[in-house]
């Protein structure tokens, strides 16, 4: 049924994991360049196959437990994602001058995160009222 709450949740996951990279920069060089997704190979991959799980997750709402296998991995590559991102800003950021500001863009995975973890209550909340409903039978 894809008027659950949690194919809303997994929507706005497509929607900060596909879209949004486009619009909203990683961050901001000295010379006043911005920094996109598109510039290095790992965040595209990266970007990419969170926006393929969400999108897979989305179609395959008739399997709660798989739905909710999808989600767990979208999640770790969020935080695969958000650690680059940590990692990066760590070491350009400071003694550097190479990055004057932090995007919005770097926030993405984040959001990402507590959206897939509030789908993955919605399917944990669905999975226990068909057990419970089951168990009437």
């Amino acid at each position: 049924m894809l008027q659950r709450i949690q194919t809303i949740y997994l929507f706005l996951v497509f929607i900060l994991a596909g879209i949004l990279p486009f619009v909203f920069p990683l961050w901001k060089m000295t010379d006043g360049k911005q920094y996109y997704f598109m510039s290095a190979m790992a965040y595209q991959i990266l970007f990419g196959l969170s926006t393929t799980l969400a999108v897979i997750s989305i179609i395959t709402f008739k399997k709660r437990q798989k739905q909710f296998v999808y989600n767990r991995l979208n999640m770790i590559l969020n935080l695969i994602l958000l650690g680059l991102f940590v990692y990066r800003s760590l070491n350009l950021s400071g003694g550097t001058p190479v990055v004057s500001e932090k995007g919005i863009g770097m926030f993405l995975p984040i959001f990402s995160i507590v959206f897939l973890v509030l789908a993955n209550k919605a399917i944990k909340k669905d999975e226990d009222l068909v057990k419970s409903v089951d168990r009437l039978r």
